[in-house]
């Protein structure tokens, strides 16, 4: 009895309390004791000594009482990747009887980690190492003067990314310092992920939950399952399960003469039960190239007969290549992995210049790096070389209340000449040249919600998205006529030329006739002897484009991040500059503010 004879010393408690405690101590591990120690602690501070636990209430059900601490997972995601990790942690706490919390990163207050205990943060990375838009506040706040201490917080970070680009996984990095500064402990170390992300992310997410269990322990009783054979009330379609449509159409939409080959794609939806929202983008699983895939195994001195075991499965090395690995593009990692097993002395001279591999990678396909130095490999080398194949996104360009049970894209072929041979895009080449009409394609919805219509149909709007950028704006157009909305439209398209490249014409002069659209500015680069670009539309607009702005417009951009949305966003703050009268430094934070606001929007690639 060495618990009441200790106690009693100077015991606040009675004998009969003293007892029920005892007896409940005794079924408890140390672990579990020392929680319950602070979980009394904690009430002590909360309650008045009256109130902490009333004689006649037994010591058990206190001790079933919800645990000081839980787990609060955020994520900061921009097309919806890192939202679909960290919906799969809290699914899995939830499993293990751990109490957790989901927040989107805008919906979460910073100064409310002092209360935590413990913290999982979920960060994709947008831009040039920028935080996603829903994460700005959040990643600001972590870095200014108001945020807290954080002794009392145990964190881990997972970051999702593409090691091809150049600030990879930046925006996890950037939290996994803010909060080491701010004397939070890390659980674990932070995993960067690459796209192939799936696995690597379910086993920290098992890992995570393993440290955060050891202190805050689980409960096995609260695990709920369903019955055999039962449903959700919907089927939702998602990147792991997707829905199996079939194409209606892939049509040509550039001229005879143009040096683009873009298509606009049908696919039929009918009976999936499948809705989207303007702005959200289509996943599509696409197979391989055979004949592609064959040049990739030869390569390496390899015929495609050759077995390899894919996710516990033997299958042969060809059906591998053409249904589950990555064989066009390829990436600093495949390109530093060849070099040290080819020898090859320019992959080596490339590896040790980071900038001239990214430049090299995202401008090389695989079949070509594995021909920079004939080397022989087995299929397990080979295969161990490639990342898993991944679906491509694609900005949907359709509304359902216009089209019903279909979902459209636009979707621009990539292909260019290598020497005497032609290469092409995986997806691309997919949906423009392989796949039938009436053939089957698997899809999915991603859902963005960082690029919506405004609630307000009053509420006007400027979108500029040159080549197939223009893809979800041909949705937001559809969308707005068919809810009558009254807010203008102004739309900003460019390509190359007038007669060969202008994507949808009849339909954007039906909607500039209709007064659907109240303005609309082309661009066409090749149609004079200077080119000319959508930002340079925009500086000739400036007066209007800053007086929509001040009107309350919302701003859209979509299409090419490297080059088109860098050189807009310097146009927007030029326009800033020129006619708010603005510093550089103070145009900056207005666009930054409207991004904040929701008011000005990306979707770049």
């Amino acid at each position: 009895m060495l618990l009441k004879e200790t106690s009693a010393l100077a015991s606040p408690l009675n004998d009969q309390q003293l007892d029920q405690l005892q007896q409940a101590s005794a079924e408890l591990s140390p672990q579990q004791m020392a929680w319950i120690s602070g979980y009394f602690w904690g009430l002590s501070q909360n309650q008045a000594p009256a109130q902490s636990v009333p004689a006649q209430q037994p010591v058990a059900a206190a001790i079933a009482a919800r645990p000081a601490g839980k787990l609060v997972i955020i994520y900061a995601s921009q097309t919806g990747n890192a939202k679909g990790v960290a919906q799969a942690l809290k699914e899995e706490a939830d499993a293990a009887g751990i109490a957790a919390e989901l927040f989107a990163a805008s919906d979460y207050k910073g100064k409310n980690l002092a209360k935590e205990t413990h913290a999982i943060i979920v960060a994709s990375t947008h831009g040039e190492g920028e935080a996603p838009d829903d994460a700005i506040e959040l990643h600001e706040f972590l870095q200014s003067k108001k945020a807290p201490k954080l002794p009392n917080l145990q964190y881990a970070v997972i970051g999702l990314g593409d090691s091809s680009y150049e600030f990879f996984c930046q925006t996890a990095k950037d939290f996994d310092a803010y909060l080491g500064k701010l004397g939070a402990k890390p659980m674990l170390d932070r995993l960067d992920c690459d796209v192939d992300y799936d696995a690597p992310a379910a086993e920290w997410r098992a890992k995570a939950l393993d440290k955060v269990a050891e202190t805050i322990g689980g409960d096995e009783a609260e695990v709920v399952q369903l019955p055999v054979g039962q449903s959700a009330a919907s089927v939702s379609y998602t990147k792991q399960k997707p829905y199996e449509a079939s194409l209606l159409l892939s049509q040509k939409i550039t001229g005879r003469s143009s040096g683009k080959d873009v298509r606009h794609v049908e696919i039929d939806l009918e009976g999936s039960g499948i809705t989207y929202q303007p702005g959200d983008a289509l996943g599509v699983w696409y197979d391989n190239d055979p004949a592609l895939a064959k040049a990739v195994a030869a390569k390496v001195g390899l015929t495609g007969e050759e077995p390899v075991e894919v996710d516990g499965s033997a299958t042969s090395l060809l059906n591998a290549l053409v249904n589950s690995y990555e064989i066009t593009a390829a990436n600093p990692q495949l390109v530093t992995r060849f070099a040290e097993l080819s020898g090859s002395k320019k992959l080596e001279k490339l590896v040790a210049d980071k900038d001239k591999l990214r430049e090299y990678a995202a401008n090389t396909q695989v079949v070509d790096v594995l021909g920079e130095k004939k080397t022989t490999l087995s299929a397990e080398q080979l295969s161990g070389l490639l990342r898993r194949l991944t679906p491509r996104l694609y900005s949907i360009a359709s509304s359902q209340e216009e089209v019903g049970e279909e979902v459209h894209l636009t979707v621009g072929l990539v292909e260019y000449d290598k020497g005497q041979e032609t290469r092409q895009g995986g997806a691309s080449s997919y949906l423009a040249q392989r796949l039938e009409e009436g053939g089957n394609v698997k899809v999915f919805v991603e859902e963005n919600k960082h690029f919506k219509l405004p609630e307000d149909d009053n509420t006007p709007v400027i979108m500029i998205g040159p080549g197939t950028g223009i893809a979800p704006f041909r949705a937001f157009v559809q969308e707005r006529e068919n809810r009558d909305a009254e807010g203008k439209n102004w739309l900003f398209f460019g390509d190359r030329t007038f007669t060969e490249d202008f994507l949808y014409q009849v339909e954007w002069q039906k909607y500039l006739k209709s007064g659907v659209l109240s303005q609309l500015d082309v661009a066409f680069s090749r149609d004079q002897a200077e080119k000319v670009y959508v930002q340079h539309r925009l500086l000739e607009h400036a007066a209007g484009v800053w007086q929509w702005l001040q009107d309350g417009a919302h701003l859209y951009v979509c299409g090419d991040a490297n080059r088109m949305a860098k050189d807009v966003h310097d146009a927007l703050v030029t326009i800033a500059e020129q006619q708010g009268q603005y510093s550089r430094e103070q145009a900056e934070q207005y666009f930054n503010e409207l991004r904040k606001s929701k008011r000005y929007q990306k979707d770049v690639y």
